[in-house]
């Protein structure tokens, strides 16, 4: 009802917004096209229209390889609103005027008698010259363009997504999330601090390029989402959106609630039309010009609240999601954002990035939540890194584990991870390093035995990834190469590191996850055994590191003829072999003798199987 309540007020906001789209532009359809009115577009005829949106500029002029970079030749007309325009015909012999791959700038007059050189907001390809700092706006506009196919691959029904900085295509998945596909101009940021939120990043090569990727992705059945950054934006000012007109605010809030203190970054202003426009129609270009299949939202949390998740824990209780600290306008954008792209779109699939909780993030606009598919569970992640630096093995607690592991809103999906980018990122260690730290540089090898460590190490390791998998979410996420245990970090070029690239690289089918949350018949702590069953699936987990069990009583679903598949502790992942495969079990409860570190056991129709996870 608490929900119901606060939301009453927001869902009327969500509705009078798409009145006054209807009203005033024709409905959110042609307002998200807005990509194919600003910016630069070429007419049939070969003329260029140049459009922008500058409230506080006093003039525009256009500038570049075309003109011999004449900063006073070609003006922009002023028009209502804030907006300008500038008409270029085309040359003699019928071609544009400013030939594809040629470099751009705007000229901005300021109403304090500044002359300020921009890169288009709308720009559709940015690249930087290897000596220089800024960005340079390239005019986008190749003579035998990229044609993307019209297939889209049927949306899953559970996702397994591999996050990557570049693609990975690797058996098993069914969606590869896209990271620093907007470009950024600061390469340690990760993709983090956009500078041009209509630009592909030039670093991994063009946009016909990235085009092919996701049909070529498509055509292996694989869905592809875009990490997509529209909680902040880079501070830039010659190379992103910052004072884009002279002043500050345009996009942004103006003052101290346009900057977010921890990010250093810039806040937009989720209640101006423009920036509604310009967000919007980002969404939408992503989705038509590339034929991306969703988002990944990434800043939810410090969208939602004025305080932006600053200083603030959050432990469920409602006086933290309901109050005059809630970004109203924050709501509705996002509300507007799911509705749109979920009407225009049946299979478009969007994830927040929310670590606070707020109830109905993921639930359907109508029902007056935000109307997200999923929220990443950002808990699980934190829970194991936590764990590794506080406790040894032995010490682990099970209930706090399980708890941790099954800690989310009924109705609501999640996106359960073992690891996320931030462990595997410079700052912190990757779940293998906090397991077997410096022992993976020495012992290793197949040529010599594990020692202690890194066997304990890989047990866990796979352990941690399954009970992960099984019990934490409706999907899940492997961050780029993280399930083979890379212990590498990553890390790109910076200051900090002299500039090198030697870090910023990586050293290298299962359906319960559609299934409704598991039932946990066992987390005994003295035993280190976890037991649940989802989706006719029975998994079950010895954490102990030191005890294996004989005659061991777990509980099943129906009664049935019970047949062992494949267990951790067969020789050829390194076990003992112990348990006997030929083995059917008619009875119930189920006995195992010397129960190894971990087997999975699945039924259907009456048919036992069990499946590793000791080396997954």
């Amino acid at each position: 009802l608490s929900s119901i309540k606060m939301y009453s007020k927001e869902y009327g906001l969500f509705e009078k917004q798409l009145t006054l789209l209807e009203e005033a532009e024709g409905g959110f359809d042609q307002f998200t096209r807005s990509y194919k009115s600003y910016g630069v577009q070429r007419m049939p005829d070969n003329s260029l229209v140049f459009k922008e949106w500058a409230p506080a500029a006093e003039a525009l002029f256009l500038t570049g390889d075309f003109n011999g970079w004449d900063n006073f030749s070609h003006r922009y007309s002023k028009k209502d609103f804030g907006k300008w325009e500038l008409h270029i015909h085309p040359k003699e012999d019928k071609t544009p005027a400013v030939a594809h791959n040629s470099k751009l700038k705007v000229v901005v007059h300021t109403r304090a008698g500044e002359r300020l050189y921009r890169i288009s907001p709308w720009a559709k390809y940015v690249t930087r010259h290897e000596k220089s700092v800024i960005y340079d706006w390239v005019h986008w506009d190749p003579p035998q363009p990229y044609i993307v196919s019209d297939y889209f691959p049927p949306a899953p029904v559970y996702l397994l997504i591999s996050a990557a900085l570049f693609t990975v295509i690797h058996p098993g998945y069914n969606c590869i999330q896209l990271m620093a596909i907007m470009e950024h101009a600061y390469y340690a940021s990760f993709g983090y601090q956009v500078t041009s939120f209509f630009a592909a990043s030039s670093r991994y090569g063009t946009p016909e390029e990235l085009k092919e990727l996701i049909d070529v992705a498509h055509s292996l059945g694989i869905i592809v989402l875009l990490d997509v950054v529209h909680s902040h934006a880079s501070k830039n000012t010659e190379d992103g959106l910052n004072s884009f007109d002279g002043s500050d605010s345009c996009f942004f809030h103006s003052g101290p609630c346009g900057e977010h203190s921890l990010w250093d970054s810039r806040l937009f202003n989720y209640s101006g039309w423009e920036v509604l426009r310009f967000l919007l129609s980002n969404l939408r270009w992503w989705m038509e010009e590339y034929r991306f299949d969703g988002f990944r939202f990434d800043g939810v949390t410090s969208m939602l609240y004025h305080h932006h998740g600053i200083g603030s824990g959050f432990s469920g209780d409602y006086t933290e999601y309901f109050g005059l600290h809630v970004d109203e306008d924050s709501l509705v954008y996002l509300m507007l954002a799911n509705h749109i792209l979920h009407t225009l779109y049946q299979d478009c699939i969007t994830i927040a990035e929310d670590v606070s909780g707020m109830p109905t993030l993921c639930r359907p606009v109508q029902e007056g939540g935000l109307g997200f598919d999923y929220r990443l569970a950002m808990a699980i992640p934190d829970k194991w890194i936590q764990i590794l630096k506080e406790f040894k093995d032995e010490d682990w607690n099970m209930g706090n584990i399980v708890y941790t592991m099954t800690n989310r809103r009924y109705g609501e999906k999640c996106i359960a991870y073992a690891e996320s980018h931030d462990q595997a990122l410079v700052g912190d260690k990757t779940l293998a390093f906090w397991l077997m730290d410096k022992d993976m540089y020495t012992n290793m090898s197949a040529l010599i035995p594990m020692n202690s460590v890194i066997d304990r190490g890989i047990q866990l390791h796979k352990m941690i990834r399954l009970l992960t998998h099984g019990l934490g979410g409706e999907g899940y996420l492997n961050f780029m190469g993280n399930e083979f245990g890379h212990p590498e970090w990553l890390d790109f070029p910076r200051v900090g590191n002299n500039e090198s690239y030697h870090y910023a690289r990586r050293q290298f089918n299962l359906g319960w996850l559609a299934a409704p949350p598991a039932y946990i018949s066992a987390k005994h702590e003295g035993d280190k055994v976890i037991v649940f069953e989802r989706a006719n699936v029975i998994f079950i987990f010895n954490f102990h590191p030191t005890n294996s069990y004989s005659n061991y009583r777990v509980a099943l679903g129906p009664p049935g003829k019970y047949k062992i598949k494949l267990d951790s502790d067969e020789i050829q992942y390194g076990g003992h072999g112990r348990l006997d495969h030929n083995t059917e079990f008619f009875t119930e409860p189920m006995e195992f003798n010397n129960l190894p570190n971990s087997i999975l056991v699945t039924y259907l129709f009456c048919f036992i199987s069990v499946l590793d996870c000791f080396h997954l």
